[in-house]
């Protein structure tokens, strides 16, 4: 019998309303949100945390921590964070690995979460729309030694890392400073596609079986799933699952400006991996199963 598939929820991302207007932004709609998709299906909820006076992400300790509280005490979901989109407007200032990581460092220690974002690379995140007016877009910049320091917090606490993966790069690097630093936890790797950006690739087969033969080569067994930003990863939903992997939907990935909610897009990738004769993982089997994965 096939392994029960992960089904991840991303409730917001780093957009804010001007951009993505129907994400949920205060402590009581992430909550709300979080606790719905975990009734529709998903075993994983991640979130970035909004300053309500501002309407932006702000990346703090007292936000995430009461959040993750609540959704954990409603549903048993993994639920993690984020860290600041550096280059993006709300994160211009740059900040060092351990000013970055300072959220993820006290909520590993507080023993909220059980995973971490750790995003191996740098790229550049451009809007077609947005070159063909000359807007210019910004460097997401992920240096090494963030990439280390993430891995380190994530070995110290026992959390796992998950990778985005926008370039092809990103997964060679992750993989190989995985493999250099003895004990550090099995990670995730999240393949990012696009409609709407210019980054790595569009959401097409050929693109997953280049990304797969590159995890067959530098992370063999390693789990993974289809995502994306600015992307409907519906097309690849039945490839991914015939191939393996888990899936992640919601807001944060969706098309900018899109009318279809959180619960929506979690009720619809349910039902289309129930009608492909497979079961939903819960949050237990998805921390057994990487229990049982080998640390570096």
């Amino acid at each position: 019998m096939a392994d029960p598939v992960w089904l991840e929820t991303a409730l917001n991302g780093p957009w804010a309303r001007d951009r993505q207007p129907m994400i949920p932004v205060s402590a009581d709609e992430i909550v709300a949100e979080a606790i719905a998709c975990a009734d529709a299906g998903a075993a994983i909820v991640h979130f970035h945390p909004y300053d309500e006076a501002t309407g932006r992400q702000r990346d703090a300790y007292e936000i995430y921590a009461p959040i993750i509280e609540r959704i954990r005490n409603a549903r048993d979901v993994i639920c993690y964070g984020t860290l600041p989109f550096a280059g993006d407007v709300d994160a211009r200032t740059p900040q060092g690995p351990a000013e970055r990581f300072a959220a993820v460092q006290k909520l590993a220690e507080t023993g909220l979460i059980e995973w971490s974002v750790i995003d191996p690379g740098s790229t550049n995140i451009s809007a077609f729309s947005g070159i063909a007016e000359g807007r210019a877009g910004f460097v997401y910049a992920n240096p090494e030694a963030h990439v280390r320091h993430g891995l380190a917090l994530a070995r110290a606490h026992g959390i796992t890392p998950s990778y985005a993966i926008y370039e092809p790069g990103f997964l060679r690097l992750g993989a190989a400073l995985h493999r250099a630093l003895a004990g550090a936890p099995q990670p995730i790797y999240r393949f990012m596609f696009s409609d709407q950006m210019a980054f790595g690739f569009p959401p097409a087969p050929y693109a997953l079986d280049a990304y797969l033969k590159l995890l067959a080569e530098g992370a063999p067994g390693a789990p993974w799933m289809v995502a994306g930003l600015g992307v409907e990863i519906t097309p690849l939903i039945e490839a991914a699952l015939a191939q393996g992997g888990h899936i992640r939907v919601g807001l944060e990935d969706a098309p900018l400006g899109t009318g279809i909610g959180n619960r929506a897009r979690t009720e619809a990738a349910a039902a289309q991996i129930e009608a492909e004769g497979r079961r939903l993982a819960t949050a237990a089997e998805i921390r057994a199963a990487l229990a049982a994965a080998p640390a570096a």
